[in-house]
């Protein structure tokens, strides 16, 4: 099912005005780059654009969609090459975005029943399958080039997570996304590349902190100490106080304080290299849209633990994740202490009881950007900021346009944009160049409102 296009452009004209109100309400601002971020470990890379790709034509309402459609390429922090799927059709890419991997719950994945038979083609389709003589006899087609590999495998995908009623141009890339869709099983979300559960512990002076497990598929990982380490004191160990320097998968690893320690907090960091298990989601807080991991170079991932400790009184933990199935951010607090952590949360006043923990989620509406801090005794703060962005946008453009595959501020249905100009008649970029205006006020939106009605009179006329 599409919209018209004036449709759906006023629908993504009310989506914006709805996160200005609601920034103006709770305080939300744009994410803040000094903000602790959402995610919790893995891979961290900026994407590099479309390298390998064939055509496809989205259907939707009489209007017809030509856009490229393929693999995208993605350079990892510290080192490392991943090459991506998009599944999130109608949302733009942006120029050097970066992405963070994440569960698919973080993502529209993590509500689509079909997420499983996306990652069942990831594994059984280019470039995992890079025999293309072999996915062709699969497919029962004569012959394949990774272009039409590629737009057919992209194209199955977006009828998983679009739900979008597309089809690649080539007729050979066409068999092979039907065969694809066709033959689709379920498979599981894979194992995270590294993350620490969980990101946050708490505790006394004088006590081991944690334990923090190690969920990881690398053979081994480094594990760096606390920045301050010398003049707190603080180590990271095993259970026996033995200092850790490296882990592997199942490591239960703590934070030694001592006791004589004054109140105050410590972070570890692991990094390793690894390949990112294929079907692993990448997210951006720019709104980018959301790839999914189809191949992965031997790559660099890390994650970060926290730990706060104090003598007596309330001893906080805080972490947080966005919950796409709820529609918001979990903030999970928990206290080690022997005195209730009363904090503010979004206006409301939230407490946890002693030796308690609790997840309070913070409903959000999509598309906004929030930026909250809890703070506690001893100085006690963190920051977390980062924008919604758990569906998938259904605009569609309002002719049939055909966007290449050259540098540009954005791409859409993965696909770069000729030039900016280009945008405007693509409807998914519609909520970006939008969204970069909110911070000129109501008064603009309102007269944004006024030549999109003139225009939508004029097109009906």
């Amino acid at each position: 099912m599409r919209r018209s296009a004036g449709a759906a452009r006023l629908t993504a004209l009310a989506a914006v005005s709805g996160l200005v109100a609601a920034g103006v309400l709770s305080g939300a601002g744009t994410a803040a780059a000094d903000g602790t971020p959402q995610a919790q470990g893995g891979a961290t890379a900026t994407i590099n654009g479309l390298k390998t790709y064939g055509e496809a034509v989205i259907h939707g309402d009489g209007v017809d969609q030509r856009v490229s459609a393929g693999l995208f390429e993605m350079s990892v922090d510290g080192g490392g090459t991943l090459q991506t799927y998009c599944v999130d059709l109608h949302n733009p890419t942006q120029r050097d975005a970066r992405y963070q991997e994440t569960s698919w719950n973080g993502t529209s994945l993590g509500a689509n029943r079909d997420a499983g038979k996306i990652g069942w083609i990831l594994q059984n389709s280019y470039p995992q399958v890079n025999d293309l003589a072999e996915l062709a006899r699969r497919a029962g087609v004569g012959s394949l080039t990774e272009q039409d590999a590629a737009a057919g495998t992209q194209v199955a995908i977006w009828r998983y997570s679009d739900g979008a009623k597309v089809d690649a141009v080539d007729p050979q890339a066409e068999k092979l996304a039907d065969y694809l869709q066709k033959t689709a099983g379920n498979l599981g979300e894979p194992q995270a590349s590294l993350t620490l559960d969980p990101p946050a512990v708490s505790g006394r002076s004088g006590d081991l902190l944690g334990p923090v497990t190690v969920h990881t598929n690398a053979d081994a990982v480094a594990v760096s100490a606390p920045a301050d380490a010398a003049g707190s004191g603080v180590r990271i160990t095993d259970k026996t106080g033995k200092v850790l320097t490296s882990a592997k998968d199942g490591s239960r690893l703590y934070f030694h304080v001592p006791e004589a320690a004054a109140a105050g907090s410590a972070q570890l960091t692991l990094q390793g290299s690894t390949t990112v298990p294929v079907g692993r989601a990448f997210a951006s807080d720019s709104r980018s849209q959301t790839q999914i991991l189809a191949g992965s170079s031997e790559s660099t991932v890390s994650a970060t633990a926290t730990a706060t400790w104090a003598a007596k009184g309330a001893i906080p933990a805080v972490s947080a994740r966005r919950n796409c199935a709820r529609g918001g951010v979990d903030v999970v607090a928990s206290n080690k202490g022997d005195e209730p952590f009363t904090f503010e949360l979004m206006g409301t006043e939230q407490t946890i009881a002693a030796g308690a923990s609790r997840t309070v989620t913070v409903p959000l509406q999509e598309d906004q950007a929030y930026d909250f801090t809890i703070t506690g005794p001893n100085g006690f703060s963190h920051r977390f900021t980062g924008v919604l962005d758990c569906k998938t946008q259904g605009a569609i453009m309002t002719g049939t346009t055909r966007i290449h595959n050259q540098p540009g501020p954005a791409t859409v249905g993965g696909v770069a944009a000729a030039d900016s100009t280009d945008l405007a008649a693509t409807g998914g970029s519609a909520i970006t160049s939008l969204i970069a205006g909110v911070a000129i006020g109501l008064v603009v939106i309102g007269g944004a409102v006024l030549v999109l009605l003139r225009k939508r009179e004029q097109t009906d006329a």
